[in-house]
C-alpha cells in the first residue's frame, strides 16, 4: 500500500495539544488510514487544507472527478455526532453536504465548498453582512426533536479543556486565573439570563467559515450543535476584531447587522477574550496589539 505524505510530526505536536499524549499513536498511523480509506472509496487524494484543532483534513476525487474533502479523527465520537449536526443544518443550505461516511474509521467525506476562501482572507468590507445572513440562515433552523447539547454543557467543555493550557508559561506570564474564573463567572450569567434560544453552531469562528460564491454564501464547516443565545455565533467574529478595528467598533456593527442584543454581544465578547488571548499566546507569534486589547476586554 502507498504511503501518502502526511507530516507525521507536524499532526502529532497539533494533535497532542487536544488530546494528550495517547494520541500519538494514531497520528503515526495516519498516512497508512488515508491510504486505506482512498482505496475503500475510490478516493485520488491531494493537498492537505488548513487542519482544525481535532482533525486532519485533505482535498480529493470521487471516482468520477468531483472534488471532495476527506476528514479523518481521532475523535470518533464527535465525527459521528458532526454527521447528525451537519442533517440538522442541510436545510439552511450553509453547511457541505456528507458523501460518505465510516464511523468505525473516524472518518468523513464532504462536498468541498468553492471557491473556500476561509473568512478570515475575505475582504472585510462586506463581511458582516454575509455573516448575518449566514446567522439567519443557521438559526433559522428548527433544533431536532431529540434532545441536543445546551450551550451551557459546550462552554463548560471548552472551559475546562483550555483552561488547562493556563500553566504554560507562554500564557501564565500574560493571562491568570483571576481573569479566568470571570470569565466563567460572566459566562454563568449569561448562561442564566437568556431570553431566546436558537440551534447554534456551537463554534463558529473565521477559520470554520467558507466563502461559497455568489450563489451559496457563506458556508459553515465543523459544527458543534447546542442549543443556545443566538449572540454565541456571532462572538468569534466579533473578537476577531482585536487588533483591528477594535472589538467595540465590530461589536456595534455586527449587533447592528445581525440584529442582536449589543449588550449581550459585548458582555460574550468579554468572555471568549481569554479564549482568543490563549490561542494567540499558545501560538507564539500573535498579534501584540490584539493579545494586549483581548486581556483588556477580559478584566
Amino acid at each position: 500500500m502507498k504511503r501518502l505524505l502526511v507530516d507525521v510530526e507536524s499532526v502529532t505536536t497539533r494533535l497532542v495539544r487536544r488530546f494528550g499524549p495517547r494520541v500519538a499513536e494514531w497520528c503515526a498511523d495516519a498516512p497508512d488510514l488515508l491510504a486505506r480509506l482512498a482505496a475503500q472509496w475510490g478516493l485520488s487524494l491531494g493537498e492537505s487544507l488548513p487542519d482544525g484543532a481535532s482533525s486532519v483534513v485533505l482535498r480529493c476525487r470521487l471516482p468520477d472527478g468531483t472534488p471532495a474533502v476527506l476528514k479523518v479523527s481521532p475523535e470518533r465520537a464527535l465525527l459521528a455526532e458532526q454527521i447528525d449536526m451537519l442533517g440538522w443544518f442541510a436545510a439552511s443550505g450553509r453547511v457541505p453536504a456528507v458523501l460518505a461516511f465510516d464511523e468505525k474509521a473516524g472518518a468523513m467525506v464532504l462536498e468541498e465548498v468553492a471557491p473556500g476562501t476561509l473568512a478570515e482572507d475575505m475582504p472585510a468590507a462586506a463581511l458582516s453582512g454575509q455573516w448575518a445572513e449566514l446567522l439567519a440562515a443557521l438559526h433559522g433552523v428548527a433544533p431536532p426533536a431529540s434532545p441536543a447539547r445546551v450551550l451551557r454543557g459546550r462552554c463548560e467543555e471548552a472551559f475546562a479543556r483550555v483552561g488547562r493550557r493556563l500553566s504554560e508559561p507562554a500564557i501564565s506570564a500574560r493571562l491568570d486565573v483571576t481573569t479566568w474564573n470571570r470569565a466563567i463567572q460572566r459566562c454563568e450569567r449569561l448562561l442564566d439570563t437568556a431570553a431566546r434560544t436558537v440551534l447554534l453552531h456551537g463554534d463558529l469562528h473565521l477559520g470554520n467559515v467558507l466563502d461559497g460564491g455568489v450563489e451559496r454564501g457563506l458556508m459553515a464547516i465543523d459544527p458543534k450543535a447546542c442549543v443556545g443565545d443566538p449572540c454565541f455565533d456571532a462572538v468569534d467574529y466579533v473578537v476577531a476584531g482585536a487588533g483591528l478595528e477594535g472589538v467595540d467598533a465590530r461589536c456595534a456593527l455586527v449587533a447592528a447587522t445581525c440584529g442582536l442584543d449589543g449588550d449581550r454581544l459585548y458582555a460574550w465578547s468579554q468572555v471568549i477574550a481569554p479564549f482568543a488571548a490563549t490561542a494567540h499566546l499558545g501560538g507564539g507569534g500573535g498579534n501584540p496589539t490584539a493579545i494586549d486589547e483581548l486581556l483588556a476586554l477580559a478584566r
